[in-house]
């Protein structure tokens, strides 16, 4: 199934709120939303049994305001994807957004963002273009397993591994550790992710100012969000989370949030609101 039309998207929306006229009140879900989810920077944290963040503070208040509840459970993050793809998650979130995922989901865009080439301070010229990267033999990249920032990032996943340049890992706590002992030289990730990852952990804190980032142009403004699922969802509680969370990314809460977890300096070129 293709993402819901403007006309879809108003059918389901009035099939939520009835007909009781202007005065409906919002759209509810009829049972628990499903929601897998990974660590990721200051998005997604989880601390043993606790799972907090951006995003799942964001799914919780939304329990009150509009009806909606949410349960939460870990999963490696490669597995968030094919969760998502066979109908066993209800969002998937956070996501850039991409035209493979469109196939699955109905995408609700809540802050623009930007993945930008990431690695520690040094005297090398700087990269600009996804081209140098690759040309650049000396250079090994480590990237996080499941993130889709698009065909030029996939194209670069290929051509690297062809090269033998490339490490696939877990997260991006792991990334980061890779980037201290020199085993890995840059990543590819939006700079919150990493910033993020490396602000709480001690291992890797003293990384946190040390970090060079540069846009890339083949990998330009975009947006993130979350994903509906178009199919482990019915159409009614599809259209109560649609309306909620359009209306989340309409209120500026995302991007304040942003800016309660993340010094602005990191936000810089990386995430900005809509």
């Amino acid at each position: 199934m293709l993402g819901f039309g403007p006309n879809l998207r108003a059918l389901l929306l009035s099939l939520s709120l009835g007909v009781s006229g202007a005065s409906a009140s919002h759209a509810k879900c009829s049972r628990l939303i499903q929601v897998p989810v990974a660590p990721i920077g200051q998005s997604v944290i989880i601390d043993g049994e606790s799972i907090s963040g951006i995003y799942p503070e964001l799914l919780r208040s939304l329990t009150d305001k509009e009806g909606c509840s949410f349960t939460f459970n870990e999963v490696p993050r490669a597995r968030l994807e094919v969760l998502f793809e066979t109908g066993r998650a209800d969002l998937l979130i956070p996501a850039s957004k991409t035209p493979k995922r469109d196939a699955f989901g109905t995408f609700v865009a809540l802050v623009q963002n930007r993945p930008t080439l990431l690695s520690l301070s040094s005297n090398r010229a700087t990269i600009k273009t996804l081209r140098e990267l690759q040309d650049d033999s000396t250079l090994k990249v480590a990237l996080v397993r499941g993130f889709d920032y698009g065909p030029a990032y996939q194209d670069l996943v290929t051509s690297l591994a062809k090269q033998g340049r490339l490490i696939m890992d877990v997260d991006a706590l792991s990334v980061a550790r890779l980037l201290k002992a020199g085993s890995a030289h840059a990543t590819i990730m939006a700079s919150t992710i990493l910033a993020g990852a490396i602000q709480d952990d001690e291992r890797v804190r003293d990384l946190l100012d040390r970090l060079r980032i540069e846009p890339l142009d083949e990998l330009p403004w975009g947006t993130s969000g979350v994903y509906i699922s178009n199919s482990s969802l019915t159409p009614q509680d599809r259209a109560a989370l649609l309306e909620a969370l359009e209306r989340a990314a309409r209120s500026g809460d995302v991007w304040k949030a942003f800016l309660r977890y993340y010094n602005p300096v990191i936000l810089k070129g990386s995430i900005r609101p809509l």
